[in-house]
């Protein structure tokens, strides 16, 4: 048990790389595509790619599998889409900054929902990774506005889907739960582009690539891998690990795009790798916790 606990940490931390480098793989994109139908293509590639590979499971699916895919799908939609709407009425910084409220807001909406208390050790790495997240994301002014305020209504949704995800893992597979949810927001995307954005038009070789590499690799597996990874992770341990997203965006931003890598960044890396070290050496995987 605790050395699935460990693989699941593993796998954790694969997904937060791979969603690092979706910052550098969406700068190219956004030159060819607007934002819904990003999501809509990374989600009918990645939809098409679990389903061609695993035709049995498809088949398979039962009504209450349906159900679950359609629920966790419906608040990860719901949360990528309100997230883009708000990028247009705040700055990028102060976005990652809000966003990175998730980690905070997952142990406390697990314990509204399971009547039981994290323990200490959770709360103590949620703060610190959020104050990690302060660091290195924010510059500017902390007033709420508008697009704040959605943000936050964002980040709210994508604790619901740590938690939503976590939860009906356990009565579904990873497998059938992560079709289903692909499937469910690739309809509500391309549903949205159609009517809110209009088609792309020219498109070069490089949008192409990035398009592909985010409907692949940054949504197809590792999407897949965290529902897989949260079979053995609680929902906190999980919203800490994959907060590492900021710190390998953030390097991969200074490597590829070039850009500034200030001591308050490092301060906020090494605060996060704090939160993640204090949840470890504590201990919360689901077989540990249910002995």
């Amino acid at each position: 048990m605790k050395k699935k606990a460990i693989y699941a940490d593993m796998i954790l931390l694969l997904v937060a790389l791979l969603w690092g480098t979706t910052f550098v793989g969406g700068k190219y994109a956004l030159n060819y595509f607007t934002p819904l139908y990003i999501i809509s293509i990374r989600f009918v590639l990645a939809f098409m790619m679990m389903s061609i590979g695993f035709r049995k499971e498809t088949r398979s699916l039962t009504k209450q599998d349906i159900k679950a895919g359609v629920i966790v799908g419906t608040i990860l939609f719901i949360a990528f889409a309100t997230q883009l709407v708000a990028l247009q009425y705040t700055a990028a910084g102060k976005q990652a900054f809000l966003a990175g409220t998730y980690v905070v807001m997952v142990p406390f909406i697990s314990w509204w929902l399971h009547k039981k208390k994290p323990d200490n050790s959770s709360f103590l790495g949620a703060f610190i990774c959020f104050l990690g997240i302060g660091l290195l994301t924010l510059n500017g002014s902390l007033t709420i506005g508008f697009g704040d305020s959605l943000t936050l209504f964002s980040s709210l949704f994508f604790a619901g889907h740590i938690i939503s995800n976590g939860h009906f893992v356990d009565e579904i597979g990873p497998v059938k739960l992560t079709i289903v949810q692909f499937g469910t927001v690739a309809l509500l995307a391309t549903t949205s582009a159609l009517i809110f954005e209009p088609m792309p038009k020219m498109i070069e070789a490089n949008g192409l690539f990035a398009v592909l590499y985010l409907g692949v690799f940054c949504t197809g597996v590792a999407y897949f891998l965290q529902t897989i990874g949260q079979k053995y992770a609680h929902s906190t341990h999980t919203a800490i690990i994959l907060s590492l997203e900021a710190v390998f965006g953030s390097i991969l931003a200074l490597i590829v795009l070039n850009e500034v890598f200030t001591f308050k960044m490092v301060l906020g890396c090494l605060s996060i790798l704090a939160a993640i070290l204090i949840i470890e050496l504590n201990g919360s995987s689901k077989e540990e916790t249910s002995l």
